[in-house]
């Protein structure tokens, strides 16, 4: 049965859970080249994100609240998996790529500060937004020779703002509704 805090069934914790093990799946029955630390950092990363999502859903039953919390768990977790995978500033050595360490890190700080309050994490998301904004301008200006070029780091940093953005958007709806 459910708790009380999720009213939902039983088998959509289930399926949650189950999620990231299928993915992890995908490279096992594909034969990536993968090691065990890679398996490892990938199933930290996945469990955590559902995990991360499961107690931002507890903290609201508000659907605009809780469809703030995935975009911003999705978000954190894409942005960690492409750097850790190919780099966003250069390769994936670049030292550079640790300015999205900022990015995340005012996440975890506005959550933090704003203790998961719809409003401050509209707020925190914006300033989140922003970082990103300028870590895009790092890349811009750091890595304008290297792939994915000036052009891709404006694309592929402006998708991740305006995904903050859609996150912020959300949770200061659910902040309007609270």
């Amino acid at each position: 049965m459910a708790s009380k805090a999720d009213k939902r069934p039983d088998w959509v914790r289930i399926a949650r859970w189950s999620f990231p093990a299928l993915l992890l799946l995908i490279p096992l029955i594909a034969r990536f080249p993968w090691s065990g630390a890679d398996f490892v950092v990938m199933g930290v990363l996945l469990f955590g994100a559902v995990g991360l999502y499961e107690l931002a859903a507890r903290m609201s039953n508000s659907l605009p609240y809780r469809a703030a919390a995935a975009i911003a768990v999705v978000t954190s977790f894409l942005l960690i998996w492409v750097n850790l995978a190919v780099g966003i500033i250069g390769s994936e050595n670049n030292p550079l790529n640790l300015v999205y360490a900022a990015v995340l890190g005012a996440v975890l700080l506005g959550a933090i500060v704003s203790r998961f309050e719809p409003g401050g994490m509209a707020r925190a998301l914006l300033a989140t937004a922003a970082l990103q904004a300028l870590a895009g301008a790092v890349g811009v200006i750091a890595a304008s020779n290297e792939p994915p070029g000036a052009a891709g780091q404006v694309i592929l940093n402006g998708g991740f703002a305006g995904l903050w953005l859609l996150s912020a958007a959300l949770f200061r709806k659910a902040a309007r509704a609270a």
